[in-house]
């Protein structure tokens, strides 16, 4: 049996070098994707933003936000 004849486990270094490559693309590259779930946004973010556009008043966001830090 050759177990040192320049073939990493039957294999040469560049398919190591491919097989790495590809098993960190499949791993980290894919990081944004458009369709899959974002992190899950701060309760207390959402309802700023939500002041910031106009769809809620003052006086709900001071409410929701003094019962948001109460829990």
């Amino acid at each position: 049996m050759h177990f040192f004849d320049g073939h990493w486990g039957g294999m040469h270094f560049v398919w190591w070098i491919i097989w790495f490559i590809l098993l960190i693309w499949i791993f980290f590259v894919p990081y944004d994707i458009p369709y899959r779930k974002s992190k899950k946004e701060d309760p207390l973010a959402i309802l700023k933003k939500r002041f910031a556009n106009g769809e809620i008043t003052k006086e709900e966001f001071e409410e929701t936000k003094r019962i948001l830090k109460s829990k």
